[in-house]
């Protein structure tokens, strides 16, 4: 991830020289396994060695454990059980956080267990008075399609387990409010392309890996291969329409290849 680090942090230090009232908030959105997370943490690294006062938030650290996604799978559509579309976040809570980043106050930065499926315990004391908050996530930033945009599935999860579209307009629904909301924080917009959907499957399985190999708990949650290629399709229909949208309106895009290297450098 060096040389996306380094335009990245080129980008950052320019960005951070505007005149604000309060901390520039940078969206970084990418895929699954793009290596958002470790482009987040080089990138809040880079800054605090020149003087910068930095944190993270990351969208998944807002999922909703599974009791409250269990509720919502009764009360609207039962995919909102499985974590990931908008719906399965604490919006309102992302949203107040990073008001009160805003406003310089310190902030306790929620944190979410994967391997259990649940937020965890603790969260992360930040302190007041940033000069950076990178909020990072797969659908940070992203805008709502069109309605006649969903009619036809884009995989068979959508064809057999949403033949009448709710839970695709629900999470689009989600788009136009909570969620755009939150995105309305943003200052600047980066984003990781993928090179396609395609390449997720693969980039979301090595991170099941590491996750496995990370953990001896008998009680984790680690998907095996026909569990994650279900877990995927949840994502499919907004990754895909990112790549295709977001790229006219980020201040700053990397094209990825499918090792994750840049594929091309302006």
């Amino acid at each position: 991830m060096t040389r996306s680090s380094d335009r990245v942090t080129a980008a950052v230090r320019g960005w951070l020289e505007e005149p604000r009232s309060g901390p520039l908030v940078l969206g970084l959105c990418g895929s699954q396994g793009s290596g958002k997370s470790t482009l987040a943490g080089d990138l809040k690294t880079r800054m605090e060695a020149q003087g910068r006062r930095a944190a993270i938030l990351s969208l998944d650290d807002l999922y909703l454990g599974r009791a409250a996604r269990v509720e919502l799978a009764r009360d609207v559509h039962p995919l909102f059980a499985t974590r990931g579309v908008p719906g399965t976040h604490d919006a309102a809570h992302g949203a107040a956080l990073l008001d009160a980043v805003g406003a310089g106050e310190p902030v306790i930065m929620p944190r979410f267990d994967k391997a259990r499926d649940e937020p965890a315990n603790a969260g992360e004391a930040v302190p007041g008075s940033l000069d950076l908050l990178i909020f990072e996530g797969w659908c940070v930033g992203a805008r709502p399609q069109q309605a006649d945009a969903l009619a036809v599935p884009v995989n068979a999860l959508e064809r057999d387990e949403d033949p009448d579209g709710i839970w695709r307009s629900h999470v689009n629904a989600l788009l136009h409010g909570p969620y755009a909301h939150l995105n309305a924080r943003i200052d600047r917009l980066v984003l990781l392309a993928a090179p396609g959907f395609e390449v997720v499957r693969g980039w979301r399985g090595q991170q099941e890996d590491a996750l496995r190999a990370s953990t001896t708990d008998a009680q984790t949650r680690v998907m095996d291969e026909t569990a994650l290629d279900r877990f995927v399709q949840h994502y499919e229909r907004l990754t895909r329409y990112i790549l295709a949208e977001m790229p006219g309106r980020a201040d700053l895009v990397l094209r990825l290849a499918p090792d994750r290297s840049l594929r091309d450098i302006p």
